[in-house]
């Protein structure tokens, strides 16, 4: 992911720009004609990608299963390598039949939620488990006198919250206090994702979901809302939980998977709803541009597993 993929989504889009005759509408996305060279083109292009990325990512679980010595930590992080075949599939299907796109978006939010699962369990386990986890966090509380000052990162055990947090949540104190608090903050998020999908399902069944519309009509504003506010939570416990244990999990390079991991889970959900909003203001006009709607998404997340 990152600047290689935003390239290509800006590439991609420019492919769909027509000129427009009024000059106040220089802005909008005009999409009324429909050459089948774009979705040829967008097809062909997308199934590379998502061949690339599907034999890397078997290779990678091949070879943690071919020296599969540290079952505690690699059944974990097999579970998140399988993130990039099962984003793949799922975008490349609802690529090629728009009217898959939302059963597979359901599958791919499941898998997210049990990502994240396995991220926090892979970390936990590479600290030695639960209780190695709470006594490493017990002991950053012991500060002696030939601590330098600017290395007291947590004054007395401590986490303090940054503003406007502070003024309402408590203190979190190293130990089982801040392991419980974290452990919460990302299992509400695997809980709501689950739910938010079942009520997708069921008012999509009733005809009121209103996938990527913003009117408070149908229940795809809410549930946004609601995911909005339960994902910044999760993320935010990650980013103190990583705070917390980056020292003692330097070994493995924790800042660069927590970044791609929070790139893969939280970006592209924010992508979809950017989408999404676009839509809803009109920057996309035209009835290919309706057609293309979870098209735009679906390819942008087929060229990201590849990136990433």
């Amino acid at each position: 992911m990152g600047w290689k993929g935003s390239f290509y989504f800006l590439f991609f889009l420019l492919t769909l720009v027509e000129s427009s005759s009024r000059p106040e509408k220089m802005w909008l996305l005009h999409l009324d004609a429909k050459p089948p060279s774009v979705y040829s083109w967008a097809i062909s292009s997308a199934s590379i990608f998502v061949l690339v990325a599907l034999v890397l990512s078997m290779y990678l679980i091949v070879e943690h299963l071919a020296a599969y010595n540290q079952p505690e930590e690699q059944k974990f992080l097999i579970g998140l390598i399988l993130m990039v075949p099962v984003y793949a599939l799922e975008s490349f299907l609802s690529l090629l039949d728009s009217n898959a796109a939302f059963n597979c978006q359901i599958i791919r939010d499941c898998y997210e939620a049990f990502a994240l699962y396995c991220f926090e369990r892979y970390l936990i386990a590479c600290l030695g488990g639960e209780k190695s986890t709470v006594e490493f966090m017990e002991s950053q509380r012991l500060i002696d006198c030939s601590t330098p000052l600017l290395e007291e990162a947590y004054t007395y055990g401590v986490v303090e919250h940054p503003f406007p947090l502070n003024c309402f949540l408590r203190e979190w104190y190293l130990g089982p206090d801040f392991y419980q608090a974290v452990k919460v903050g990302i299992v509400q998020y695997m809980i709501l994702k689950m739910i938010c999908a079942l009520l997708a399902i069921f008012l999509e069944f009733l005809g009121v979901y209103g996938e990527g519309k913003f009117d408070w009509r149908y229940g795809y504003p809410y549930l946004a809302v609601v995911l909005n506010f339960s994902q910044t939570w999760a993320l935010y416990c990650l980013v103190q939980f990583y705070t917390v244990t980056k020292d003692k999990l330097e070994p493995i390079k924790p800042l660069a998977k927590f970044l791609v991991f929070k790139s893969i889970v939280f970006l592209t959900w924010w992508q979809g709803v950017a989408v999404a909003f676009l839509f809803s203001i009109g920057a996309f006009q035209g009835s290919l541009a309706q057609e293309l709607k979870t098209r735009i998404q679906d390819y942008i997340i087929c060229i990201e597993v590849c990136n990433g």
